[in-house]
């Protein structure tokens, strides 16, 4: 987790407008689908260099922004003269912790985000058929729901479809913290600008 939200914010907001002045002076007589765009493309590589590419999802967010070639200038700035997504400084040092505890998952948080939709299926099963569904049947539903909660947390994250199941959850569990930053961010700026300004 984050250590201090207030100073958090602070670095999100300070470098999504380093990003969007950046745009601004470099692209003139944007449409209204570009600007959101600009707006999208500097809020993420804000969040991902204050992340500082200790995770797998901010490393994703800044290569994946890196393989437009309009974008290498704007990636260059607000990470820093010396530092893309391949250099040391934004890869972490092997065992490295970064206290959050957000890659401790148990297994009753498994159990509980499952275990009502599976009994409700079981439950459809055996009276449709007249019989209690055997075991493996109930396995199979289990696995099926497993799988593609996965499927849809991979398409969510960053980067998810090249990690695993384990990888996966904690990458989810620490990005939902930093993009309520994110957003928290995007509200406070959104109501400190007159409604004109525009980028």
């Amino acid at each position: 987790m984050m250590h201090n939200p207030s100073k958090v914010r602070q670095k999100i907001m300070k470098k999504w407008i380093m990003g969007l002045r950046s745009c601004s002076s470099s692209h003139e007589n944007l449409s209204l689908s570009e600007r959101r765009w600009i707006i999208k493309l500097s809020a993420d590589l804000a969040l991902a260099s204050v992340r500082n590419g200790s995770r797998r999802w901010s490393r994703a967010i800044i290569e994946e922004a890196s393989r437009n070639p309009d974008n290498k200038g704007l990636i260059q700035r607000m990470l820093g003269s010396g530092c893309d997504y391949r250099s040391p400084c934004l890869i972490p040092r092997e065992g490295r912790s970064d206290g959050n505890g957000a890659g401790h998952v148990t297994k009753s948080m498994w159990v509980a985000t499952s275990s009502k939709k599976i009994v409700k299926r079981c439950r459809r099963a055996r009276r449709s058929n007249g019989r209690a569904p055997r075991r493996n049947e109930a396995a199979s539903i289990a696995k099926r729901l497993v799988k593609k909660r996965t499927q849809l947390l991979k398409d969510f994250v960053p980067g998810g479809q090249d990690m695993d199941d384990v990888s996966l959850i904690e990458e989810t569990l620490d990005y939902i913290v930093w993009l309520r930053a994110q957003v928290d961010v995007m509200r406070a700026l959104a109501h400190s600008l007159p409604a004109t300004t525009s980028i």
